[in-house]
């Protein structure tokens, strides 16, 4: 019985827009049933991508309204839902496995989960990364946005843009960076530089998952020193509604490692609107840019200087700041180039639920 549940469960996951492969080894059951009671699996299975009250959910699905706020509550306190309590009123959605259920497990992760996760990763990351839109965008270094490109360069493309929005900010530890942790692999970037933004003040007082809240000037703290530490700025692939900015480095991120470890073309992982150039005359062969900062060895060596490999680059800005010649340009994209995120997530969902050919109207 509890089997069928969570075959169940994973089918409903793989229906949504992000997709949740299934494997030969049934690795992706072994997560789910690891972090999920038969009866959890059951109630998810009744929510959507939308937040509904428990009133709401159980009017729809037929539920019994007793006990199901608590139900509900313990989920997500658990990590395998989104709530946001406004006080009188709780709310509940379902969330995908990622960007969702994996991201939420960081208070909860432990060695054994991070081996499931890591072996299942070779098997979501081909599927992930093979359908658009993209899941993250490359927010670059605003600084090394010049003042021509600035003219052009619209507020999701600028990490300012997505913090001035925000009424409420907090910062958690990397969950790509706790999994490799836990596994013995972690590299020695900062742990703690995981943003999360929200348009509702104090909402992350005493949040159930962890997250310590923060000012709007410790948030730009934080995404000072993870430009400091060579960290890639990255947020949702669209234009409005955007809850996070993750700080990532290509040897921990799940997303970037897309890049470095299966072989994928930049464009297919990430969405950017910039690149890197080499001023090949001005560049003094230093190799810092390609040893100590591109996060996506998207920079080789050639005879007298140094160049971008542009099939790699994804335009986060990072090879620049340390640059001793300033031989090295942000340059943006033509607009022919430049492939405009969708506008909302509820956006993001269609056209790729269009794209991957699944049918996830019960969920929206």
């Amino acid at each position: 019985m509890s089997d069928t549940v969570y075959k169940k469960l994973a089918k409903v996951l793989d229906t949504l827009p992000n997709g949740y492969p299934s494997t030969d080894s049934g690795v992706e059951i072994k997560i789910l049933e690891m972090i999920f009671r038969p009866e959890d699996a059951e109630i998810f299975c009744d929510l959507r991508l939308t937040f509904e009250t428990p009133d709401q959910i159980a009017a729809r699905s037929g539920r019994s309204l007793e006990g199901l706020n608590e139900k509900l509550v313990s989920m997500w306190h658990r990590g395998l839902i989104f709530g946001v309590d406004f006080g009188t009123v709780k709310m509940f959605k379902m969330v995908p496995w990622v960007f969702g259920i994996y991201e939420f497990q960081l208070k909860f992760m432990t060695r054994e989960f991070a081996e499931l996760c890591e072996e299942y990763a070779v098997h979501y990351g081909p599927q992930f990364f093979d359908t658009k839109p993209q899941l993250m965008q490359v927010v670059p270094i605003e600084e090394e946005i010049s003042v021509e490109n600035a003219q052009m360069t619209l507020p999701y493309e600028r990490v300012s843009g997505l913090i001035e929005k925000g009424q409420a900010f907090a910062v958690n530890d990397c969950i790509c960076k706790k999994e490799k942790e836990l596994l013995g692999n972690r590299c020695d970037k900062p742990m703690e530089v995981c943003l999360a933004i929200a348009p509702v003040p104090g909402i992350f007082d005493d949040h159930p998952l962890g997250a310590r809240p923060i000012s709007k000037e410790e948030a730009y703290e934080v995404l000072r020193k993870s430009e400091e530490a060579g960290l890639v700025h990255m947020t949702s692939n669209f234009q409005h509604g955007h809850i996070y900015i993750c700080n990532c480095c290509g040897c921990c991120c799940g997303v970037l490692r897309a890049i470095n470890e299966l072989g994928i073309d930049a464009p297919n992982v990430v969405n950017t609107h910039y690149y890197a150039t080499i001023d090949t005359e001005e560049c003094v062969s230093c190799g810092l840019c390609k040893d100590e900062r591109c996060q996506v060895n998207a920079i080789e060596e050639k005879d007298d200087a140094y160049e971008i490999i542009m099939n790699k680059c994804i335009g986060c800005g990072v090879c620049i700041s340390t640059c001793p010649s300033n031989a090295i340009t942000l340059v943006r994209k033509n607009p022919e180039d430049i492939v405009t995120p969708p506008k909302s997530e509820t956006e993001w969902f269609k056209i790729r639920g269009g794209m991957r050919g699944v049918d996830f109207k019960p969920y929206e």
